[in-house]
């Protein structure tokens, strides 16, 4: 059955905002450690935010204080809320839950993460 399900891209203008939502199955919310991810076609896919179980949560240099990463345990839902958007910040969106090779959350890249959403394209013009 389906893990993850994200939601909330679209177009919009340099300097807007966007929350995108990513519905988890309990057991990929339950895990240690969620995150976004971002991938442009012919580059790898990039780490963006991620949180772990405690709330901690951690951010890469190009998105830190404008990105914020929440969860909503009632609703099992992971949350991107971007805003100041720049054109850069044009990709595809992942949601990631489970890790499934031993890491940190703020050390986790693509590869240690075992299940993926299907994705929402977010672009800024």
């Amino acid at each position: 059955h389906v893990q993850l399900v994200e939601s909330g891209g679209g177009s919009v203008q340099a300097g807007g905002s966007l929350r995108l939502s990513c519905e988890a199955s309990e057991y990929t919310y339950s895990g240690y450690c969620m995150g976004w991810f971002r991938q442009v076609p012919g580059q790898e896919r990039e780490g963006v935010a991620s949180i772990d179980s405690d709330g901690m949560t951690t951010y890469t240099e190009s998105v830190k204080g404008r990105f914020i990463i929440s969860k909503d345990n009632a609703k099992k839902t992971l949350y991107l809320h971007m805003n100041s958007l720049k054109p850069e910040d044009t990709a595809m969106y992942y949601c990631a839950g489970r890790l499934v090779v031993a890491t940190t959350c703020p050390g986790a890249t693509s590869r240690h993460f075992g299940y993926w959403g299907q994705g929402t394209q977010v672009t800024v013009s």
